[in-house]
């Protein structure tokens, strides 16, 4: 019995195919890289917006050990606001360096009003921790 022979492919039109289909994908790719760089470009948020942005500090007992421990700080944030938002709105309003931000939706609560039901309003919270060395002071004093 003789060992099979290994027949090499003809080059012919399939094979120039099987070359473009197989570098296809990657320009593909190529392609979807470029278009996301174009939508992350057009998502830069004007300053009025960011300025809106942060709607109050959230004070409570946990983000006062959090402050203190962390050197993370609590705000209300609006309800459709993204963290990359909530990174520069801080920045932009307080001029310290954010290291990292998280965000919280909390759920309103169904709550009887006399005869009447509802509920409480959703709320947006970001957890924002500040890099090494930087600190929000609240009642800083306006210079007039």
């Amino acid at each position: 019995m003789s060992p099979a022979k290994k027949v090499a492919p003809k080059a012919d039109s399939k094979a120039d195919d099987v070359k473009v289909s197989a570098d296809q994908p990657a320009a593909k790719k190529a392609k979807v890289v470029k278009k996301a760089k174009v939508v992350v470009a057009e998502r830069k948020t004007s300053q009025e917006k960011l300025i809106n942005i942060l709607i109050a500090p959230h004070i409570t007992e946990k983000t006062s050990l959090a402050m203190q421990n962390n050197n993370s700080y609590a705000f209300r944030v609006l309800r459709d606001s993204t963290k990359p938002d909530v990174k520069a709105a801080v920045e932009l309003m307080f001029g310290v360096k954010v290291a990292k931000v998280n965000l919280v939706n909390e759920i309103g609560k169904a709550r009887n009003f006399g005869k009447m039901k509802g509920r409480t309003q959703d709320i947006k919270k970001a957890y924002v921790r500040l890099a090494p060395g930087q600190t929000i002071d609240y009642e800083a004093k306006l210079k007039v």
